[in-house]
């Protein structure tokens, strides 16, 4: 199989398993107790948007950020969070989901921006080194953090956040690529949730429910 054809196969593995890995994801957040997430879009109230109130979804972490300094949850508790799960090696749907963080981010005030930190958290820590991660997080925002951990560290933070990863090895590739969930949270300063955003959801819609969590408007 030729280059072309292995890059269109894998852009396919890789757009099914999102949309097979965001369905169970978006199954097992909706079932949770006192978890009622909406259909977003920009016209609903808040309380149609989704009640947040009570969902058990993060917790405490202990990673390494892209410059190779280990970090807790603690590190990021003075700013709203803008956490998204995905991988380097992701053709086409992470790097579409980092680049709407960064477009929300460039839509914000700069006192709304200071109080906000993007997090990518990747589910390949085999693959994503330091190295990888600092190269690419650069690709995105300047203020974009990647963070890895090992494969206990990154299974206990999936679980925490209620993402579906798994590894899909295909017969005609020698490589591997990653099912997985593609939500983009939305945590407060002392890291609980506020918002989970689909890709569906828009970077105008981001930066729109950034200024609302900042108001108090949650």
């Amino acid at each position: 199989m030729d280059f072309k054809k292995r890059f269109i196969r894998t852009i396919i593995l890789a757009v099914i398993g999102v949309t097979i890995g965001a369905g169970v994801a978006l199954y097992q957040i909706k079932n949770e107790p006192a978890i009622v997430v909406g259909e977003s879009n920009n016209d609903e109230t808040p309380e149609a948007r989704s009640s947040m109130a009570g969902v058990k979804l993060g917790g405490d972490f202990t990673l390494t950020d892209h410059t190779g300094k280990a970090v807790t949850q603690d590190d990021y508790s003075d700013k709203l969070k803008l956490i998204y799960f995905g991988f380097t090696y992701c053709p086409a749907i992470c790097p579409t989901e980092l680049q709407k963080m960064a477009s929300a981010m460039g839509m914000l005030e700069d006192d709304v921006k200071s109080q906000v930190r993007q997090l990518f958290i990747t589910v390949d820590p085999e693959r994503d080194t330091v190295d990888v991660m600092r190269s690419y997080v650069e690709l995105f925002h300047p203020d974009l953090v990647g963070l890895r951990g090992t494969e206990e560290q990154t299974e206990d933070i999936k679980k925490k956040y209620k993402v579906f990863a798994t590894k899909v090895q295909d017969e005609n590739m020698s490589d591997y690529t990653v099912d997985h969930s593609s939500f983009i949270y939305l945590m407060s300063k002392d890291n609980k949730p506020l918002m989970i955003f689909r890709m569906q959801d828009d970077a105008e819609m981001i930066a729109a429910e950034i200024r609302k969590a900042l108001k108090g408007d949650f």
